[in-house]
């Protein structure tokens, strides 16, 4: 699987937690993992461990497993980053870990964009998991059309970032082709470095997710709206058998 650069490269990374510090979306993960009674999780997709760190907090046996290399580095060195196992790979390269729990947050499932990948990715996820084990995961409902909001002028900011200085970054649109969606966000750093990062978002309809989790070897349990994005977004709670 490509990696992201605002992913993948080293100066990105090491910036990516700075840059988006208000993460409300994970609570109600953190929920669903207390309410279940998790006692080990895989997070797929971790990136530099916000989730997998959070949940080690609570006592939970944590696997974060992630293609990218400089993130997986960001989450290792971080406090407590020695107690969560990482794996820099995909979710399908994973021996068994008879999890309670595994999840994609944010962008993970939207990201991986390639059917054949995501089928790998829930078989993964399913194998990992022990019978009766919890896969959640979330996607943009493509109703809402969220894409249409990624301008420079909607999303340009400016972030002091500690030991670095301002960073500057911004999104811009570059292809929709329904259901895939192509993004750039650019990143102007104080040293006068102008980095780019292209991502593609598939956008899977409900029924689609429910027909790719049921080929998967999954029962569906529930689907749910985000709390913190009403109407936009779509959480998936799938068991497997």
């Amino acid at each position: 699987m490509t990696v992201d650069e605002c992913y993948g490269h080293p100066r990105l990374a090491s910036v990516y937690d700075p840059l988006d510090p208000d993460r409300p979306d994970l609570d109600a993960y953190l929920e669903l993992a207390r309410e279940r009674g998790a006692r080990r999780a895989l997070d797929i997709g971790c990136g530099t461990g916000v989730f997998a760190l959070l949940l080690a907090g609570l006592g939970i046996e944590v696997v974060g497993v992630d293609p990218a290399a400089a993130s997986i580095e960001v989450a290792r060195a971080k406090p407590g980053g020695e107690a969560v196992r990482w794996i820099c790979g995909q979710a399908d390269e994973l021996p068994p870990l008879d999890a309670d729990l595994a999840t994609m947050t944010a962008n993970v499932a939207q990201a991986i964009a390639d059917p054949d990948a995501w089928r790998r990715t829930l078989r993964g996820a399913r194998q990992a998991l022990r019978p009766g084990g919890l896969l959640v995961f979330e996607t943009r409902d493509p109703a809402a059309r969220g894409w249409e909001e990624w301008t420079r002028e909607r999303t340009h900011r400016v972030t002091q970032v500690p030991g670095v200085g301002p960073v500057e970054r911004w999104t811009e649109l570059v292809a929709v082709e329904e259901p895939l969606v192509t993004f750039r966000q650019t990143y102007v750093f104080a040293d006068g470095q102008v980095l780019t990062s292209d991502s593609t978002l598939r956008f899977r309809s409900r029924a689609e997710v429910e027909r790719d989790l049921a080929e998967g070897g999954f029962a569906l349990e529930e689907v749910r709206g985000a709390p913190d994005r009403p109407g936009r977004e779509l959480v998936f709670l799938a068991r497997r058998p």
